[in-house]
């Protein structure tokens, strides 16, 4: 099916279900009657709720639906399940302890929300950090795309029910789970970029260690070509399913793969360069229908052009200090506290207090697996923040599903939800 041809079956009036989310639940919740008559499929539309226990939700999504028979008729997301208040966290932590907060924002991409308050704190204070906490920084978050889009292709062939790929994918991905680990000291959620660089230095053999993961990769993928993307199923359910346009995906905001299925080269690592992507060379995935097969494709191959970017910071990764040597910023060695009353005082007041930031606020964006993440951050002169807002690319893709799924069956509504990749402790945070 055409671009044009799907956008014109789709877009009669409103896609997106104006109801409440009191009115959707008592619609759809079948009281306990025994005498309760199921309608017919042909007595007229139906309203159902999709999670937000479902598997194919991906974490507590709800979806309400109105159905015609298998048809999907207007829907609505309906978020909040997962709400935590680390915005609002954020205002009761000082600058240093401000990553391990945001890191459990997008637990599939730790390091992005952990880079992007970083970037922004760094911005207000005008530091400069050391070329090697940039590459380190770049090497670790490419290598976190990786991981993301993996876990991607475990979950999307799963839900389409490819259950050999999750068990593919999942593997994979503990391949570079495991390198984390031994850099940071933990698999997920990490507090490992920090205000002026990185919390500690790559440790001894970790060449051999990505070295590894680059000469493993290539073939797996090779193999999830083979497993999936010429696969008959698998194209017929997802090629012409969840179809969005170029001008359709902008007027929503979307970002990141769902953007750039349509055409659109819009990635920030080479339209607005940060950390040194303008010094590597690779090149930014689009696709040209729109659709969840489009969105699939862009993933695999956006994990290659990640392998090419580490392994140039393998070649090109600088020797030097891993944190900036600001003292109103950086912690003093560990060493230094055993010989040196300042130190430890030094080393106090950082942990305790924190170090003060100059009033003023910023807004940086990097990309994310999922799009366009932002940090706005604004201080009054302390050691913690006044305000931090997260722009989160899972929160604001999601008000594209209503207008994906309008004309489509059920079946197809898990797709395209799998295809838009929302993390819902990013959207509720």
């Amino acid at each position: 099916m055409s671009t044009a041809t799907a956008a014109a079956i789709r877009r009669p009036t409103d896609a997106v279900l104006r109801i409440s989310e009191e009115a959707a639940l008592e619609a759809a919740v079948v009281e306990d009657d025994m005498e309760a008559v199921t309608p017919e499929p042909g007595d007229g539309p139906m309203l159902i709720n999709m999670g937000p226990q479902h598997p194919s939700t991906h974490g507590v999504l709800r979806i309400a639906m109105e159905l015609q028979g298998e048809t999907v008729l207007r829907s609505k997301p309906i978020i909040g399940y997962l709400h935590t208040g680390m915005e609002k966290t954020a205002e009761d932590l000082t600058f240093l302890q401000g990553p391990t907060n945001v890191t459990r924002m997008d637990y599939a991409s730790p390091l992005f929300t952990e880079l992007v308050f970083c970037l922004a704190v760094e911005d207000l204070l005008g530091t400069e950090i050391p070329p090697r906490a940039t590459w380190i920084r770049m090497l670790m978050c490419e290598l976190n795309r990786m991981s993301s889009h993996l876990l991607f292709l475990a979950t999307n062939g799963m839900d389409l029910g490819a259950v050999g790929m999750m068990l593919y994918g999942w593997k994979e991905r503990e391949e570079i789970l495991r390198f984390f680990e031994s850099v940071t000291g933990l698999r997920m959620n990490h507090n490992y970029i920090r205000p002026g660089g990185v919390a500690a230095d790559l440790p001894d053999g970790w060449q051999d260690d990505v070295e590894h993961i680059l000469t493993v990769l290539p073939d797996r993928l090779e193999q999830f070509d083979t497993l999936m993307t010429g696969q008959p199923i698998w194209r017929d359910r997802t090629q012409g399913v969840g179809v969005i346009t170029s001008d359709e995906a902008i007027a929503m905001s979307a970002t990141g793969p769902l953007l750039r299925s349509t055409g659109e080269a819009w990635d920030l690592r080479r339209t607005m360069p940060y950390l040194a992507y303008d010094e590597v060379d690779f090149d930014v995935v689009v696709g040209a229908y729109g659709d969840t097969f489009d969105r699939y494709s862009i993933r695999l191959n956006e994990i290659r052009e990640s392998m090419r970017i580490v392994a140039q910071c393998l070649d090109k990764m600088p020797k030097g200090p891993y944190r900036t040597e600001d003292r109103k910023v950086t912690p003093p060695p560990r060493a230094r506290i055993d010989e040196s009353m300042e130190a430890l005082i030094h080393h106090f007041k950082i942990f305790t207090e924190g170090f003060r930031v100059p009033s003023g606020e910023t807004y940086v964006a990097v990309e994310s697996p999922r799009g366009e993440l932002g940090c706005y951050l604004v201080s009054d002169g302390g050691p913690k923040p006044q305000r931090v807002h997260i722009r989160a690319p899972s929160f604001v893709n999601l008000q594209s599903l209503p207008h994906l799924m309008y004309g489509g069956l059920l079946a197809d509504a898990i797709a395209i939800i799998s295809s838009v990749d929302p993390i819902m402790g990013e959207v509720d945070r």
